[in-house]
C-alpha cells in the first residue's frame, strides 16, 4: 500500500469527530492501523475508554467516510480501547492505577454505595479493569451489595490481595470488622486506614479505581485528597432541597482540596411503576440539573427509585448485571459511560498541548 493511499484514508477519517474531546480521530491519534487489499480497507481505531457511549456511532461514521472514497468497495472498522491515565507519572502508592475517582455525598441515605457498586460493575462489563475501595469506615456496605463473604489474603511484600468478585477487585473495612463490632476511630486511625488501603493493597493494573466515601466532609475525604492525586470526584445526591443543599457542601469541599468535579448524579430521581409504567417524582425533580448549571459541573444522569435495585442489592447482585435489560440498569450504564467520557476529557487535556502522531 502506498503512502498516498494511507493519507487518502486518513484525510477521509478526519471527518469523524469525538464529540466529548471535540477533535477529529486522526489528530487525536486514535487511528492505529490502516490496511488496503484491493478494494477492501481495514482500519483500527483506538478509543480512550471501552465505555465510550458513541463507539458504535463513530464506527459507522468511519465506515461511511471510507466507503465514499473511489475504488473502495468494503470498509472494515475495528474499535479497540486503551484507557489513558489522568494521574502524574511515578505515583508511589498505586503506580498501576490510571484513574482514581472518589464518589462522595454531603449526607447519608442518598444511595451512594449502590451507585458506586453499579457504576464500577458497568465499567467492568464494558471491558475495563476496575477496582472498588469501600472507604466508608462507619458503614461499609460494599461487601453486602456485591455478595462477598470471603476475606482478602496476603500477597508479596506483605500487601493485601483484594477480593475479586464479578471481575471487580474489591477492598473494604467490612472484611476486617466483626459483624458485632463498630468502628469507633479518631482521625489518626482513619488516616492510617486510608494509607493501608491505598498503598498496602495489591491493586495491580487498573483503568479505574472507584472509591466509595463516607457521607460528609471529614477526615477520610481530607486524607484521601492529601495522599494521592485524584482524577476527579463524582457527587451523588437526591432531588429534594435538603439533600441538594448538602451536596453543594461536598462540591465546595472538593473544590477547596483542588479536586475536579467530574459530575453530579441524581439518585432516586423518580419512581417508575412496574405495573402501569407511570413515572412519579416522589422527591421532586430537576434539582441535580439546577446544581450542575449553577455550579458549572456536568450532570451525568438520573437513577430511578426502584424496588428491583434494592432487591438485587440485598441479594449481592448489582442490577447492571442481574437485570441488564431493565431501565434501571440502563440508567446506571449511561451514567458510567458519561463518567468515563469525563475521565477521558481530563486524561487527554494535556495531550492537546502536544502534537499527537498517528502510529501504525
Amino acid at each position: 500500500m502506498s503512502e498516498i493511499d494511507k493519507n487518502t484514508i486518513l484525510e477521509a477519517l478526519k471527518s469523524v469527530h469525538d464529540p466529548d474531546l471535540g477533535r477529529d480521530i486522526v489528530s487525536l491519534g486514535f487511528v492505529k492501523e490502516v490496511k488496503l487489499c484491493g478494494g477492501v480497507a481495514a482500519v483500527t481505531i483506538e478509543l480512550t475508554t471501552p465505555a465510550c457511549p458513541v463507539k458504535d456511532q463513530m464506527r459507522e461514521q468511519a465506515r461511511q467516510a471510507i466507503l465514499e472514497l473511489p475504488g473502495i468497495n468494503e470498509a472494515n472498522v475495528e474499535m479497540t480501547a486503551q484507557v489513558r491515565s489522568s494521574l502524574p507519572e511515578g505515583q508511589s502508592l498505586m503506580p498501576g492505577v490510571k484513574n482514581i475517582v472518589p464518589v462522595g455525598s454531603g449526607k447519608g441515605g442518598v444511595g451512594k454505595s449502590t451507585v458506586s457498586a453499579n457504576l464500577a460493575m458497568a465499567l467492568v462489563q464494558s471491558g475495563a479493569k476496575v477496582g472498588l475501595m469501600d472507604a466508608d469506615i462507619y458503614g461499609p456496605s460494599i461487601p453486602t451489595l456485591l455478595g462477598i463473604s470471603t476475606k482478602p489474603g496476603m500477597g508479596s511484600h506483605n500487601q493485601i490481595i483484594p477480593v475479586s468478585q464479578y471481575g471487580l477487585k474489591v477492598i473494604s473495612m467490612g472484611f476486617f470488622l466483626p459483624e458485632d463490632k463498630a468502628a469507633i476511630w479518631r482521625g489518626p486511625m482513619l488516616d492510617k486506614m486510608m494509607t493501608q488501603f491505598l498503598g498496602g493493597v495489591e491493586w495491580g493494573d487498573l483503568d479505574y479505581l472507584i472509591i466509595d466515601l463516607p457521607p460528609g466532609t471529614g477526615d477520610i475525604q481530607l486524607s484521601l485528597c492529601q495522599k494521592v492525586s485524584l482524577t476527579g470526584a463524582l457527587v451523588v445526591s437526591t432531588p429534594q432541597d435538603v439533600a441538594l443543599n448538602v451536596a453543594k457542601k461536598a462540591i465546595l469541599m472538593f473544590n477547596q482540596l483542588n479536586t475536579p468535579i467530574l459530575g453530579i448524579v441524581e439518585n432516586m430521581s423518580y419512581y417508575l411503576c412496574p405495573h402501569c409504567g407511570e413515572r412519579d417524582e416522589i422527591f421532586g425533580t430537576g434539582g441535580g440539573i439546577r446544581i450542575s448549571q449553577e455550579m458549572d459541573i456536568p450532570f451525568l444522569g438520573e437513577i430511578p427509585l426502584s424496588t428491583s435495585i434494592r432487591e438485587y442489592s440485598d441479594q449481592g447482585k448489582p442490577v447492571v448485571m442481574a437485570d441488564a435489560d431493565s431501565e434501571q440498569a440502563k440508567a446506571f450504564v449511561q451514567v458510567a459511560e458519561r463518567l468515563a467520557a469525563q475521565i477521558s476529557i481530563h486524561a487527554m487535556s494535556g495531550a492537546f498541548e502536544q502534537d499527537i502522531k498517528v502510529s501504525f
